[in-house]
C-alpha cells in the first residue's frame, strides 16, 4: 500500500473533520507512515489499536469501515438472519461510546436492528444478551486491559462466541443517532438486560452453602480499575452472599485515562498498591481486580507473613476447577459424562487434576471462540 496516496486521500475526505486534518496536517513523515502504512487487521477477537486518525488507529472512520464489513456478513446470512438484530456494547475508555453509537448507526442505515447499552458493560454482558435476546451478533467497543492510548473493536456471532468478519472496501454509510432511536432501529438496553445477566449468573454458582459458612468472617477487597465492573461484580458477590466487599474509593470512578496505574492489566502486581493498602487496613484475606471490560480478573492474596502475592492465571485456573469438580459432585450437578476444557497455553496441572477426577480434558487454541467452538463440538456430538 502506497502510504503517501493513503494519506492523501484521507486529507481530500470530505468525512473527515476540519480538527481530524488539521491533525493529520501536523505529522512529520514518519508519523504519516505508521499511521497509513496499511489498515488495522481483525486479530483473534477484532481490532485494536491507537486512537488517532488514521487508516492503522482506532478512529470512527475504521468503526464505519469495520461495521459496514460486518453489516455485510449479516445481510449475507438473509433476511431472517438480519431481523434478528446486534447487541452492542462498550467500555469505559475514551471515545467507547462515541464508536459504540457509530456501529449501532451503521447497523441500523443497514436495515438491521440494534440493541445498545444505554451505559457501559462488563464484556460477558454482550455475549449474554446476544444469546439472551436472539440476536444474530454483537459487537463491543473495547480495548479489554491495554494502555489508556488504545481501544478496540470486538465482533460476536448468534452462540456469544467471538467471530472475526470479513473487511469491507469502502466507506461505511452510516445514520443519525437520535434518528435511529427514535425510529426503534436501536434500541436501549439498562437495568432490565442486568437483572436477567445477574440471574444467569447466579443460576450458574454451585455449592452457596460453602460462602454461607465464611461469609461473616471473611474479607475481600475489589477493585475494578476505573472499569466496567464497578457496578454489577459488586452486586453479583452481594447476591452470592458475601457481606464483607470492601472496595477501592478511587478506582471506583470510571475514568477511561485510568489516572490510578500505569497500566489497567489485573495481571499487573503493581497496579495493586491501593487495594493492597486497604486490604491491610480492614483485615482482609483476598483482593479482585477486574480489567476495564470486565472480563479479566487478577487475584491477590495474603501469605502467612502478612503480606499479598498474585496468584497467577494458571493458579487461578487450576484452583478454580478443583473446585468446581468439588462443588458439582457435593450438589450432585455432576454431569454424566464430564469434560474440561483447557486452551493449548494453560498449564498441563489442569490436564492432571480433570484426569484424576474421571473428566476427559480437550485443548483448544487460545481464545474464547475456540473453547466455545469445542463445546458446541463435543455437544453436537453427545460427547
Amino acid at each position: 500500500m502506497d502510504y503517501r496516496k493513503e494519506y492523501e486521500k484521507w486529507l481530500a475526505s470530505p468525512a473527515l473533520s476540519e480538527e481530524e486534518k488539521a491533525e493529520l496536517r501536523a505529522l512529520d513523515e514518519k508519523e504519516i507512515e505508521g499511521r497509513f502504512y496499511g489498515p488495522l487487521e481483525f486479530g483473534t477477537a477484532g481490532l485494536r489499536g491507537t486512537m488517532a486518525v488514521g487508516l492503522h488507529n482506532m478512529n470512527i472512520h475504521v468503526i464505519r469501515h469495520a461495521t459496514q464489513a460486518f453489516a455485510e456478513v449479516i445481510l449475507a446470512e438473509g433476511p431472517a438472519a438480519a431481523s434478528k438484530g446486534v447487541a452492542v456494547c462498550y467500555d469505559c475508555r475514551n471515545h467507547s461510546q462515541e464508536f459504540a453509537r457509530e456501529a449501532a448507526c451503521v447497523m441500523a442505515a443497514n436495515g438491521i436492528s440494534c440493541r445498545l447499552f444505554e451505559a457501559l458493560r462488563p464484556t460477558p454482558e454482550v455475549s449474554f444478551a446476544v444469546r439472551e435476546y436472539g440476536c444474530i451478533a454483537g459487537i463491543n467497543v473495547t480495548a479489554s486491559h491495554n494502555p489508556k492510548e488504545y481501544n478496540g473493536y470486538k465482533v460476536y456471532w448468534e452462540d456469544g462466541a467471538q467471530l472475526p468478519p470479513k473487511h469491507a472496501d469502502e466507506v461505511a454509510k452510516t445514520m443519525d443517532y437520535d434518528k435511529a432511536v427514535a425510529e426503534g432501529k436501536i434500541v436501549l438496553m439498562g437495568a432490565e438486560t442486568d437483572e436477567k445477566f445477574l440471574a444467569n449468573v447466579m443460576e450458574q454458582v454451585n455449592d452457596k452453602a460453602v460462602v454461607e459458612k465464611m461469609a461473616d468472617t471473611f474479607k475481600m477487597v475489589y477493585t475494578p480499575f476505573h472499569g466496567t465492573g464497578y457496578k454489577l461484580i459488586p452486586e453479583a458477590l452481594k447476591r452470592l452472599g458475601m457481606k464483607h466487599v470492601i472496595c477501592v474509593p478511587q478506582q471506583m470512578v470510571i475514568d477511561g485515562d485510568f489516572p490510578t496505574v500505569v497500566s489497567p492489566n489485573p495481571e499487573n502486581p503493581e497496579g495493586f498498591y491501593l487495594a493492597v493498602e486497604l486490604a491491610k487496613e480492614h483485615g482482609a484475606d483476598f483482593i479482585l481486580g477486574s480489567d476495564p471490560d470486565a472480563d479479566r480478573v487478577g487475584i491477590m492474596v495474603r501469605t502467612k507473613e502478612d503480606d499479598f502475592v498474585v496468584i497467577s492465571g494458571n493458579q487461578t485456573g487450576v484452583l478454580l476447577l478443583d473446585y468446581l469438580i468439588g462443588a458439582k459432585r457435593r450438589t450432585g450437578k455432576m454431569p454424566e459424562k464430564p469434560v474440561a476444557l483447557k486452551t493449548i497455553v494453560t498449564t498441563e496441572m489442569a490436564r492432571k487434576v480433570a484426569e484424576v477426577n474421571g473428566l476427559q480434558c480437550y485443548d483448544t487454541f487460545t481464545g474464547f471462540k475456540f473453547l466455545a467452538q469445542k463445546k458446541d463440538q463435543l455437544e453436537n456430538s453427545g460427547e
